[in-house]
Order: structure tokens, then C-alpha cells, then sequence
């Protein structure tokens, strides 16, 4: 009796080893990498052909993805968004630590494919705290469009790379999304 149920665990864990065997034979993981960073998600190839993690790479190159579920079909739209950020009238780029700045941040969209329900203009310090500089909920149904914030108040106070990210919504039950990033450098 004892000697059996050794017997069917033996064959059980030869036949799982095997399963596993021919499934990492079967596909073969994908090191994905961005502009020089490695993603956190890798990909696969099965068949010859490889398979990415579709939301993690249009989130890094800050596109769009809807999701039918339907059809079972993914869209990327990939609009050009350009962010000028103005002090007063005088382009405002790299900041000194510690001091405050008033300052706009004006957008210029354009190649949009999609139809945009809400932006929003957003600036997060190096240790990742995020304040809203504008939302705005919108119906833009056109390829192409101009963005400007209200002037905002805003305390420089840690050295390192601040960033500056320009979001839609194609929908309002749909979540933000990143479509363009902008650096600021405060020393």
C-alpha cells in the first residue's frame, strides 16, 4: 500500500516535470527594452513569433489603448502632444532648488485618432508626489487642438528631475492616461 501511493506520486510529479518541460520548450521568455530600459513585463515567443505585453509597452511610449472586448480587439492611437512650459512670456525650462515659480504649461495636440472626453496637466517632484496643475473634462472630436493651464504657484524644493505629463480620457469611465512627459531639472 505505501509502496503504491510512492509509485502514483512518482508518476504524477514525472508527468507535471514533463508538462513543464515541454512548456518552457514550447515558449521561450522575451527581455523587452525600451529606449534602454528594461520593461517589468517580458514577452514570449510562441511559434516563431513573439508576444509583448501590449498596456505596459503603449503605456511607455504613452499611447492610448482601448480595449473591445467584443471583437476582441486592442487600438493603440499614439497622438503627438508638444508641451511648451511658459513663465510669464519667457519659455521656462530647468529650475534652482528651493525657489518658487509661476508658470503655464500650453499643449499642442495634434495626429489625435480618437475622440477625447477629459485632460489633465500634472507635475510629480523626484520622490513621486503628484499635484494637479488643471483637469478639464472636454469634447474634442478633432485631429488636432491647443491646451493651456492656468498659472500655477509651485515650490521647487528637492534637487532632481521633475516631470511634467499631459493625460486623456477617451472616455469618462475610462482611467488617465499618459500621452506625453516633459522634465524639468531643478539643481
Amino acid at each position: 500500500m505505501k509502496w503504491s501511493k510512492i509509485a502514483i506520486l512518482l508518476i504524477v510529479l514525472s508527468l507535471c516535470g514533463g508538462t513543464f518541460l515541454f512548456a518552457d520548450a514550447a515558449s521561450q521568455k522575451v527581455r523587452v527594452i525600451l529606449n534602454g530600459s528594461e520593461q517589468d513585463e517580458s514577452g514570449v515567443i510562441i511559434d516563431g513569433k513573439a508576444y509583448l505585453p501590449l498596456r505596459q509597452l503603449a503605456g511607455s511610449l504613452h499611447a492610448i489603448v482601448n480595449w473591445d472586448n467584443q471583437s476582441k480587439k486592442a487600438t493603440l492611437y499614439k497622438p503627438n502632444v508638444h508641451m511648451i512650459l511658459f513663465q510669464d512670456k519667457v519659455v521656462f525650462g530647468n529650475v534652482d532648488k528651493g525657489n518658487r515659480y509661476t508658470f503655464n504649461v500650453l499643449s499642442q495636440i495634434d495626429n489625435l485618432t480618437t475622440d477625447v472626453s477629459a485632460v489633465k496637466v500634472s507635475i510629480t517632484d523626484p520622490y513621486g508626489t503628484e499635484k494637479v496643475i488643471q483637469s478639464q473634462s472636454v469634447n474634442i472630436t478633432k485631429d488636432s487642438f491647443w491646451y493651456r493651464t492656468e498659472d500655477i504657484k509651485y515650490n521647487f524644493e528637492f534637487s532632481g528631475k521633475y516631470a511634467v505629463r499631459f493625460y486623456m480620457k477617451t472616455s469618462a469611465s475610462d482611467e488617465w492616461t499618459v500621452v506625453s512627459e516633459k522634465l524639468i531639472s531643478s539643481q
